[in-house]
């Protein structure tokens, strides 16, 4: 399957030319859209994109680091295996970085920063309501932006960052019954926040996490990644 994209979303010469080559093959591997063992040709990829080799070699280069393709002698990039154990691998981390970004933010959260969250949780709600998934996500980006600046742990939720890049933005939207587990999941942090109970609302957050990697475990295995 070619790696088309919308003339909408054709990329520009920017600086970043690279990271967002990156970003568009990256979201093609996690949505099955390009098979582990395929391989991603240098040449073809400039061309559907309208851009030069040397960026999509950059944008590979980066995805090789982060294990998402392996380099062959001689034959070229080729997209590596991701499995069951990879992603549950994955959100085991980003559960417990997050779990911890929420009990430092309760212990920091102030009156005002309380309100904006319950804020984006009632547009997230509204947007659930609504049908707009894709609002949904924005929403609960932010909703987890405010918790992590809260917590004042620049470091460590930049760590947490590179874990989640993992996952393309726009890509929890489209899996079936997670804006709605989200809005569960927010709903006990929020209430945890109100307690001022750090450790309920590490507890939640670790299950907010987690259940949504189960549930994207069951997405890709309907879409058949693994067969």
């Amino acid at each position: 399957m070619g790696l088309m994209i919308p003339r909408s979303r054709q990329l520009g010469l920017r600086p970043q030319l690279s990271d967002e080559v990156a970003a568009r093959i990256r979201e093609r591997i996690m949505y099955g859209q390009v098979r582990p063992g395929q391989f991603l040709r240098l040449e073809r990829l400039a061309a559907e994109f309208g851009i030069s080799v040397t960026p999509v070699r950059e944008a590979l280069q980066s995805l090789r680091s982060e294990g998402f393709v392996e380099l062959e002698p001689r034959r070229g990039f080729v997209v590596a295996e991701l499995s069951r154990q990879d992603i549950n691998d994955l959100f085991w981390v980003q559960a417990v970085i997050s779990q911890e970004l929420a009990s430092r933010a309760c212990r920091q959260l102030t009156p005002s920063l309380l309100a904006e969250l319950e804020e984006i949780h009632a547009l997230m709600v509204g947007a659930v309501a609504a049908g707009d998934f894709d609002l949904v996500e924005d929403h609960n980006d932010r909703f987890h932006h405010v918790v992590h600046a809260t917590s004042a742990s620049r470091k460590l939720a930049w760590v947490l960052g590179a874990v989640t890049r993992y996952f393309p933005s726009g890509f929890y939207a489209r899996i079936p019954g997670w804006a709605e587990a989200s809005v569960r999941g927010h709903t006990e942090i929020i209430h945890a926040f109100r307690e001022g109970d750090p450790q309920e609302a590490a507890t939640a957050t670790r299950t907010h996490v987690l259940q949504a990697g189960d549930l994207l475990l069951a997405h890709l295995e309907r879409q058949g990644l693994w067969n």
